[in-house]
């Protein structure tokens, strides 16, 4: 009794169908962020703001805290959350807004790209910090930097980061 070939390519079919859901869902548990505990430093009452979202890694778990320990001294409310919880912010609220994401995909997180269409009005209140693999992926038209996730440039994107931020943070809502 011959298997007929059709049979033959339709297990192959299916079994590299089976092999690729499976390295999705090792990509997807190896290089997922962890997620951001949300909190707040300084009082609310101050009259600058600054909103933080970001995903959890020991790259950009870094950079907010050296962006929080430059600002924390200062008459500036800083609110940290989780990119997941982008579509709870009103971007009114704050006169600056920093996003640390990490490119999934070929695409920035859903929350991420959501938010910035949106809030398109407002765009120029936002400074976008991506990471990716190849350290070359961004979004088009946004105010953003680009890289890898490699600790020792930390002083160069904070520095960037910093400098854009004091500007906004200068400025009347």
């Amino acid at each position: 009794m011959r298997t007929k070939w059709y049979k033959v390519v339709a297990w192959i079919f299916i079994a590299v169908v089976v092999l690729f859901f499976l390295f999705a869902l090792w990509y997807k548990y190896r290089y997922s962020m962890e997620p951001v505990e949300p909190h707040t430093i300084n009082s609310e009452t101050f009259d600058k703001k600054l909103l933080i979202a970001a995903q959890g890694s020991t790259f950009k778990d870094a950079l907010v805290k050296n962006v929080i320990d430059h600002y924390k001294n200062d008459s500036v409310f800083i609110k940290v959350i989780d990119v997941a919880d982008l579509s709870n912010v009103n971007d009114s609220d704050y006169n600056a807004l920093l996003l640390l994401h990490t490119w999934e995909y070929g695409r920035p997180p859903e929350s991420v790209e959501t938010f910035i269409k949106e809030h398109n009005a407002h765009i120029d209140k936002i400074v976008v910090v991506t990471t990716s693999g190849e350290g070359s992926n961004r979004m088009e038209g946004i105010d953003g930097l680009a890289g890898e996730s490699i600790i020792a440039n930390m002083p160069r994107y904070t520095d960037w980061v910093i400098m854009k931020l004091d500007l906004l943070l200068s400025q009347r809502k």
